[in-house]
C-alpha cells in the first residue's frame, strides 16, 4: 500500500495555482494588448514597421502571432506553443531594435518579456 501513495500525485494547494496562473494571464493580457494594438489604424507600429521596412504584412503577422500565443499560453496543453510563439516575436523585436533599427536600448522590453515568457514556460513544464 505504501507503494501506492508514492504514484498519487500530491493535490495542488490555492498558493499553488496562484502562482501558476497569475504570471500566465498577466503576460497573455500584456500579448493579447500589444497584439490587437498591431491591428490599428492610427498607432505606433505603423511607423515603427515602416522604418523596418519589410511591409505592413510583418505588422499583421506578428499581431496574429501575438494574439494567437497569448491565447496558447492560457491553454494548459498549448502553453508550451505559446511561449515558443510569444518567445519568436520577442527574439524578432530584439534582433529588429539592435540591428536594423540601431536602438539597442529599445530591446530592453522585448528582453524583459522574453525572460518573464521563458520563466513561465520553464515553470509550466518543470509541474508537467
Amino acid at each position: 500500500m505504501a507503494d501506492l501513495q508514492l504514484l498519487h500525485e500530491p493535490k495542488r494547494g490555492a498558493i499553488d495555482v496562484f502562482t501558476t496562473w497569475l504570471p500566465r494571464v498577466a503576460l497573455a493580457a500584456v500579448f493579447l494588448n500589444v497584439g490587437v494594438q498591431k491591428f490599428g489604424t492610427d498607432t505606433m507600429w505603423i511607423r515603427l514597421f515602416t522604418q523596418i521596412g519589410l511591409g505592413q504584412w510583418l505588422r499583421y503577422l506578428t499581431g496574429v502571432l501575438q494574439i494567437g500565443g497569448a491565447i496558447f499560453v492560457l491553454v494548459p496543453a498549448t502553453m508550451p506553443l505559446g511561449v515558443l510563439m510569444l518567445a519568436a516575436t520577442m527574439v524578432g523585436a530584439i534582433i529588429v531594435w539592435v540591428f536594423v533599427l540601431h536602438a539597442a536600448a529599445n530591446a530592453l522590453v522585448p528582453a524583459v518579456l522574453l525572460a518573464a515568457l521563458l520563466a513561465v514556460g520553464w515553470q509550466g513544464m518543470s509541474r508537467s
